[in-house]
């Protein structure tokens, strides 16, 4: 299982945000042949997720926005993505359980909002996210909009 660390975009090095980068490219971009515009300026407001193995290597990794940034009224996690070599081995799901008790230690327990590749929405469901209605194209990615309202019941 990885070993998580959690950063603000402030406290990043400059070696630690290339990782993040390259993973993000590796994945969307070259894995997914999804050309897009990933420097967004969300990263500079966001919290950064980074999962390492055992070799410190990082293998997965989300950023999380504060109320507002994504959505207004809603936290959001986004740029959920694992490695390749990680891929089955559980660390996706140990990602997102971190992901979502890492935004209500930073944000409270406010309702999470996320943009979900439509592929993955069971797997989003399993966490307790709900659809909010229909299918749309993210950069040419079927997607849909996904709800949390109440992420701190994920630790009850």
């Amino acid at each position: 299982m990885p070993t998580f660390s959690c950063l603000h975009f402030d406290e990043l090095s400059a070696a630690q945000l290339y990782e993040i980068l390259a993973l993000r490219q590796e994945v969307f971009v070259v894995e997914q042949n999804c050309p897009y515009q990933d420097c967004d300026n969300r990263d500079l407001d966001a919290w950064h997720l980074m999962g390492r193995n055992e070799n410190g290597k990082l293998v997965c990794y989300t950023r999380l926005l504060p109320e507002g940034v994504s959505y207004s009224g809603y936290t959001s996690i986004g740029r959920v993505v694992s490695s390749p070599s990680a891929r089955g081995t559980g660390a996706g799901r140990q990602l997102m359980k971190e992901s979502i008790k890492k935004c209500v230690q930073l944000f409270g327990n406010q309702p999470i909002k996320i943009g979900a590749q439509t592929y993955l929405l069971r797997f989003y469901e399993s966490f307790g996210f709900r659809s909010t209605g229909e299918e749309y194209l993210e950069d040419g990615i079927p997607h849909t909009k996904m709800i949390l309202p109440d992420p701190a019941a994920q630790f009850l």
